[in-house]
């Protein structure tokens, strides 16, 4: 860059940070940050979105902000790196470089930068770790058997390298947990308990491999039940928060009142409640082949992927026009509430009741579950 262009810059930076103090808004604190941004100072980009974003924790535009100068500060750290491993390859640096890789959300070259690891410095658990923890990371998102079966063996391949490794007897355990395969998860559980006896991480998972849902048959074929139903058999842990306990029949009980409230407005012809395999269901509904229910499981599916792929957030609601009027779809996690109503029937205040259905089951749900 020019002098002259330089010294401009800076002129307009000093003019911004000014504007700041006197009129903080998220556009004042963007264009500071774009500044910082063309003068390659990334870090003060990251640091004047914290600062805007504690004031305006709303601003869309301050998190892409955030989120475009980190990617940034990945890329050139990763510049960095590529530079050390040409010039003196090592274990560590490939793991440095795997982990950047990793932060990015760059899978492909997580595996590669791994493998090429795992080439070079067969011993060394480092690359192994990284890359079962970014299939790991896939198998959570996609609930994909062979992402998780990958990462079980490379978390298997860690701790016979580094029988020490608890972070990692941990994760394994965990995953195992999710699939049902309880009395696995307890072998590497009690090996991190004789190495950490008073880890309340690994008590917690201890309790959960105790009282959990146990599959029968081999890990592989819970792994494809897992793959096959959308869903894990153990659920996510509450670690040592109090849950409200309410009978399963109650919350049961809830929900189908609640679904029958929803059909009796005028206009709706037919309403459902899914969780995992199971469905509640009121109003015009045959049976389970119900082309409703088809769609429904199918939009709630595909828009849950879509937007993990995409990094937009999670879906939660969406309202589908055709011949048939209105279909209302509210989904959080394995949960999914929805309705078929005819047109002109209050859209948004329907989505809404169904927001309400799914939260208030899940609230009674966990309650139940414990």
């Amino acid at each position: 860059m020019k002098l002259f262009q330089r010294l401009k810059i800076w002129k307009e930076l000093k003019r911004l940070e000014a504007k700041v103090h006197e009129n903080p808004s998220p556009s004042t604190y963007v264009d500071l940050g774009q500044v910082y941004l063309n003068m390659e100072m990334t870090d003060h980009t990251v640091r004047v979105a914290d600062e805007g974003l504690s004031l305006f924790p709303n601003s869309e535009e301050l998190r892409k902000l955030r989120k475009f100068a980190q990617k940034a500060q990945l890329n050139a750290k990763i510049k960095d790196l590529r530079v050390r491993l040409n010039k003196s390859a090592s274990p560590k640096i490939y793991k440095e470089l795997a982990d950047q890789y990793l932060e990015l959300g760059d899978f492909g070259a997580v595996q590669g930068i791994a493998e090429e690891c795992i080439r070079r410095f067969p011993e060394d658990a480092g690359a192994y770790f990284v890359l079962a923890k970014a299939r790991l990371t896939n198998f959570y998102r996609d609930m994909s058997s062979r992402d998780g079966l990958d990462a079980v063996r490379g978390l298997q391949r860690v701790v016979d390298l580094e029988r020490k490794n608890t972070k990692a007897l941990k994760m394994l355990a965990e995953v195992l947990i999710r699939v049902g395969a309880l009395d696995d998860a307890n072998e590497y559980l009690q090996r991190a308990k004789k190495l950490m006896p008073s880890d309340r991480e690994t008590e917690s998972l201890l309790r959960e491999a105790q009282n959990g849902k146990r599959m029968q048959g081999s890990i592989d074929s819970m792994f494809h039940h897992v793959e096959e139903r959308g869903t894990m058999v153990n659920a996510s842990i509450a670690a040592d928060k109090p849950q409200p306990r309410v009978a399963a029949e109650e919350a049961i009980g809830t929900v189908r009142d609640y679904l029958a409230q929803l059909v009796e407005v005028d206009g709706v012809i037919k309403a459902c409640y899914i969780k995992g395999s199971k469905a509640m269901v009121k109003g015009d509904i045959r049976d389970g082949n119900d082309g409703f229910l088809r769609v429904v499981r199918v939009v709630a599916k595909a828009a849950q992927r879509v937007s993990r792929r995409m990094d937009i957030g999670n879906f939660s609601k969406a309202s589908i026009d055709g011949e048939f009027g209105h279909i209302c779809v509210c989904s959080f996690g394995d949960v999914v509430a929805a309705l078929q109503c005819e047109f002109g029937t209050p859209v948004d205040r329907l989505l809404a009741d169904l927001q309400e259905l799914v939260a208030g089951s899940l609230y009674m749900s966990r309650g139940a579950e414990r």
